[in-house]
């Protein structure tokens, strides 16, 4: 296709610009040795005084691609085999897999989470039961599963979420009020205006606690590499307490842009299995919820995203957070999925379908094209994986100088052109996965 689009400089035509290969350095520490780790801190629960050898007792099994979640599930299972008990999961995924026990099933598969990987039966499902209200009226719902064990054990990373604010996001809590309230969780959740979702958060939470065989969990830190920083045992009493605690830690981890101004942000691929929005909104800046103010930075002109992860399984939730596409992402979307998580949260400008062309190169150099008459040397582009993996990215002429006072900050010394194979897909991949297959 060809729109008649050109960028130009005072030296001659520019389509784009050379990059350079850039690194960062994150704080990294790690788990040494996660059986270890698990281990000690599933003692710290308790378990093995709060109920009888023979209990059944459950593991939430979410649908985020968490690193090293399989393996630590196991051993959690393996743990309760020890102490006597009778372990089982629980999909705690809330309107994710379409609400669907085939579709829950379907998204564990694929993240490895069988019944014969980590050692369990896993019982999927989404329907509920209501065990409280809160004094405003909120329903405090649960998976019926959950109703028929003696003991739930909870797994969950600590971060900040894409629609959240305030000391407590993504972690232990939520899990259990969204993840295991199932679609009617989520969606009660959701229809609440972002400053109040922490008070819900809370309210439902101490509800459920109080009310449900919850005994506690494990919760998970990531470092900038995605790799499991800190696996640490919460008894469900002191969850509302030590959550912000931990997620602070989180956030002094979290890999984010080195700039915070761009003309384009290049994004390889969005996914679930990445960002429960498919892009985080923290590194990118943006929020798109219709009433809340956008943060003030990062400042992103154009955001571009050239596919969509297998993981998502079509689920484009967030696709409205780019400018521009690719035709091959949008055919990959399955809207009955991406619809039903939209409307979940309410946030629906997220879904909107940006502007979308046939081929990667395209896409490009329409995101170039749309900002006018722009010399190479002064274009500020970023080129990422993924909102997730930020250690490694390409960056233009525009950025290196700045980008080399940062500490921790690596620039190549010589830059690579942007290339495009025969079908005019990016050869210069960050996800090595991804370049295999272009060149197959």
């Amino acid at each position: 296709m060809a729109c008649g689009f050109r960028v130009f400089d005072p030296e001659g035509e520019i389509m784009f610009p050379k990059l350079y290969l850039a690194k960062q350095t994150f704080a990294r520490p790690r788990v040494a040795d996660i059986q270890r780790t698990v281990y000690q801190e599933l003692e710290k629960l308790g378990i093995g005084k709060r109920l009888s050898k023979g209990a059944k007792v459950a593991i939430t099994a979410g649908s985020r691609g968490i690193n090293n979640i399989v393996e630590i599930t196991r051993i959690t299972v393996d743990y309760l085999k020890e102490k006597g008990f009778e372990p089982c999961l629980i999909a705690a995924m809330g309107s994710h897999g379409g609400g669907t026990a085939e579709g829950q099933r379907e998204i564990l598969n694929s993240l490895g989470m069988t019944a014969d990987v980590v050692g369990a039966p896993v019982l999927t499902g989404a329907e509920t039961v209501e065990v409280g209200k809160t004094a405003q009226g909120l329903t405090a719902y649960i998976n019926r599963h959950v109703m028929a064990v003696d003991g739930v054990i909870v797994l969950n990373r600590i971060k900040l979420h894409t629609a959240l604010v305030g000391d407590m996001q993504s972690g232990l809590t939520k899990m259990c009020v969204v993840g295991l309230g199932g679609p009617s969780g989520a969606q009660q959740f959701h229809s609440l205006g972002i400053r109040e979702l922490p008070a819900c958060l809370r309210e439902i939470g101490t509800i459920l606690i109080e009310k449900t065989p919850i005994l506690g969990g494990l919760a998970i830190i990531e470092n900038g590499f995605e790799e499991t920083a800190h696996i640490l045992g919460v008894e469900a009493r002191k969850f509302l307490d030590e959550e912000p605690k931990l997620l602070a830690t989180a956030v002094k981890l979290m890999p984010l842009l080195p700039v915070d101004k761009l003309d384009i942000l290049v994004i390889e691929e969005m996914g679930k299995d990445y960002s429960g929005t498919g892009i985080d909104t923290t590194v990118v800046g943006r929020f798109r919820v219709k009433g809340e103010p956008e943060p003030e930075k990062p400042f992103i002109k154009r955001i571009v995203v050239l596919d969509i992860s297998e993981g998502s399984h079509g689920n484009a939730n967030g696709i409205g957070l780019a400018d521009l596409v690719t035709d091959k992402l949008v055919g990959k979307v399955d809207l009955k999925s991406t619809y039903l998580n939209v409307i979940t949260t309410g946030f629906v400008q997220r879904c909107f379908t940006p502007l979308h062309f046939p081929s990667e190169q395209e896409t490009i150099q329409m995101a170039i094209s749309s900002l006018g008459r722009i010399a190479a040397k002064d274009l500020r582009l970023m080129m990422i994986a993924t909102t997730l993996h930020l250690e490694k990215l390409y960056v233009s002429e525009a950025l290196v100088a700045e980008l080399k006072t940062r500490p921790g900050m690596e620039v190549a010394a010589e830059p690579v052109a942007l290339a495009f194979d025969a079908g005019r897909n990016l050869v210069n991949r960050l996800l090595a996965h991804k370049a295999s297959q272009t060149h197959a």
